[in-house]
C-alpha cells in the first residue's frame, strides 16, 4: 500500500515560489519570522530541511495558503516481497 512522504526539494522549491508570489525577499521572511539570520529559510529552498511545525504554521498565515498548499509529497510503496 503506498503512502505519502514529504519531498524536500520540491517543497523546497515550492516555499520559494510562494515566498516570491508574495512578493517577499528571502530577508523580509526572515524579518517575520523572528529568524537572525536567512540560513534556514535557504535551506528550505534548497530542500536540506523542512521548516519545524510552529515555523509551517507561520509560513502558512504570512503567505496566504494552507499547510498542505506549502508541503509537496510523493507516494512511496510499502509493499514487501515475500
Amino acid at each position: 500500500m503506498p503512502f505519502p512522504v514529504i519531498d524536500l526539494l520540491l517543497t523546497g522549491r515550492n516555499i520559494q515560489l510562494l515566498r516570491e508570489q508574495r512578493g517577499l525577499t528571502v530577508r523580509q521572511l526572515q524579518q517575520l519570522l523572528g529568524f537572525a539570520t536567512p540560513q534556514a529559510i535557504y535551506k528550505w529552498q534548497h530542500g536540506d530541511t523542512l521548516p519545524s511545525i510552529d515555523n509551517l504554521v507561520a509560513l502558512s498565515a504570512i503567505l496566504g495558503v494552507s499547510i498542505d498548499a506549502i508541503l509537496i509529497t510523493k507516494a512511496i510503496c510499502s509493499c514487501k516481497t515475500l
